[in-house]
């Protein structure tokens, strides 16, 4: 898990945003029923976020930062992966989820994108003419994988996803790099044990020699999962990393 269940995005909340949320069941194209956090600005500029979160699934920060993307003016849907194998209930804070992550596959995390996708793009979810994913860890290399899922996107944002193959031994952003048909960013950290900065340069040049357009930041010093308000010591990588967001937001909307 990248954060812990009491942590929350280090982005300042907009007293008095006309935003409305929702917890949601959707159904993807195979028919798996899974969860899902929509918040909505009540005055929608037609830009959609999915929200990819970490290997616990869906919880608390990843709703906290569907709000902060709809308080300025984007519809976010944060989606779960495990409708599956854990259905799609509230769960507890001592819920196992590695098993459950590895009875994911690539191809089923694209059909719940596909969902989610689906409703921003209809009237319920906002209308959305433009769509990004952004995605953490787990979900950050799924979120830039999800730019050869055929979903349409205008973009695809990734903090500390591995770019390498998958658990399962699937090629990963990497080895695809010549099939992401999306911009890509991607927020990495420069002193992670889990992504060495060599693995995130030979994305960064494979993106190069595929032609995609991207930009991929390494914060120097900062570690795993390092967007946390608790850590304080990160606060100015943070706020780099949430404006080159918002910047990529606005540049490809």
């Amino acid at each position: 898990m990248c954060f812990d269940l009491d942590s929350l995005p280090p982005i300042p909340e907009i007293a008095g945003a006309a935003v409305s949320h929702d917890d949601l069941v959707l159904e993807s194209p195979d028919g798996t029923r899974f969860a899902a956090f929509s918040a909505t600005p009540d005055e929608p500029s037609g830009v959609g976020i999915v929200i990819l979160p970490d290997v616990r699934g869906l919880y608390r920060f990843y709703e906290e930062l569907a709000l902060r993307f709809a308080e300025r003016g984007s519809a976010a849907l944060a989606i779960d992966y495990f409708g599956r194998t854990a259905g799609v209930g509230k769960r507890s804070d001592d819920f196992e989820y590695m098993p459950h992550v590895e009875q994911t596959t690539p191809g089923g995390i694209q059909e719940n994108v596909g969902a989610a996708v689906a409703r921003l793009r209809s009237p319920e979810g906002g209308s959305c003419r433009v769509l990004f994913t952004v995605g953490f860890c787990f979900g950050g290399s799924n979120s830039w994988l999800s730019a050869a899922a055929g979903h349409g996107l205008a973009g695809a944002i990734g903090f500390y996803g591995r770019p390498g193959p998958g658990r399962d031994g699937s090629p990963g952003p990497t080895q695809r790099a010549g099939e992401l048909a999306a911009p890509i960013l991607g927020l990495m950290g420069g002193d992670d044990p889990a992504i060495p900065v060599e693995e995130v340069t030979a994305f960064d040049e494979a993106l190069d020699a595929a032609g995609v357009e991207h930009e991929v930041v390494v914060y120097p010093g900062a570690p795993h999962s390092f967007f946390d308000r608790k850590y304080e010591e990160y606060a100015a990588d943070s706020e780099d990393a949430w404006q080159r967001v918002l910047a990529f937001l606005e540049r490809y909307s």
